[in-house]
């Protein structure tokens, strides 16, 4: 029995996403039109909000400081519902935190306020209004980040001989087996994903991740795989190289793991190359790990 192909699908649901964050919406007599995407190499969120000026009755130069304000107060509601589908791990996203109460919308519009952002523009007939911002995926990690002290992981009962290394690396930038399906599939980009030993023991996850840097860097950053085969000492990127040093560990998935499948699975035997050293856990704890993810999911 052939498997139906998964390109369409995924080509299919792609298109979706954009129609649906790419529409013009109505606030009163107020017409914006919001589009939005996300960089994970960059862990970058980028909205672009038009607001309609002819439709609103406003006129330049006479209302463009009304105008400006009108964009300003609209901007935080017309990025809240994507922001809103970004996932946190393999069962969660934000809108789900929003859903339990463990966020309040307060909080969500704090960090949009926050984005960077350029003075906005007019389209050549005047007629519109643009408005550019950017939110780091840092705030929204950080906003879930609530432990205090970092859970250790042990080191294992038998530790085996392992170097000390500077950074972790996981390659998953194929279609892997899915633990516990009969399929394969592309790893996707979360903010907390997690990482799995082929015996199902956990070796990473957010709670392992030291508080006190949740303002300076992300739980695990990610990047396709030619960040990492650089005609560099360590092979990396610049920006890669200061976050895992010139002489990471490099280790190939063996599988994805969870509802949607955020999670890496590694081999036992890599498990243990982390845990059997003190200095290697230490990387987890620091944050000094990268998912090398395919590039059709990380933009």
């Amino acid at each position: 029995m052939k498997r139906a192909p998964k390109a369409l699908p995924f080509v299919c649901a792609l298109a979706l996403f954009f129609l649906l964050n790419s529409a013009w919406t109505q606030e009163g007599h107020h017409r914006f039109y919001a589009s939005h995407s996300i960089d994970w190499t960059r862990g970058e969120i980028s909205s672009r909000l038009d607001f309609d000026l002819a439709a609103s009755g406003l006129r330049l130069p006479a209302g463009r400081f009304q105008a400006e304000e009108i964009l300003r107060e609209a901007y935080p509601r017309q990025i809240r519902t994507f922001l809103t589908s970004i996932r946190l791990d393999s069962s969660s996203t934000v809108g789900d935190m929003l859903e339990r109460g463990e966020i309040t919308l307060r909080e969500l519009d704090v960090i949009c306020r926050e984005a960077r952002q350029i003075p906005p523009s007019l389209s050549p007939d005047f007629r519109r209004m643009t408005g550019r911002y950017t939110v780091m995926m840092q705030e929204l990690s950080s906003l879930f980040t609530r432990h205090r002290t970092p859970f250790e992981p042990a080191g294992p009962l038998i530790p085996i001989p392992t170097a000390n290394y500077t950074g972790i690396i996981i390659i998953a930038d194929t279609e892997l087996p899915i633990h516990g399906r009969w399929t394969s599939a592309m790893l996707e980009p979360s903010i907390f994903p997690k990482i799995w030993d082929t015996e199902m023991n956990l070796i990473y996850e957010r709670n392992m991740f030291d508080p006190a840097l949740r303002n300076e860097r992300l739980m695990v950053n990610f990047a396709a795989a030619e960040s990492i085969f650089r005609p560099t000492p360590s092979g990396l990127d610049g920006e890669l190289a200061l976050l895992l040093g010139p002489n990471p560990m490099r280790i190939i998935a063996t599988g994805g793991f969870g509802v949607n499948p955020t999670d890496a699975v590694i081999s036992r035997h890599d498990a243990l190359r982390i845990l059997s050293s003190e200095n290697n856990r230490r990387l987890l704890r620091d944050g000094r790990v990268l998912f090398v993810l395919n590039e059709s999911v990380l933009r």
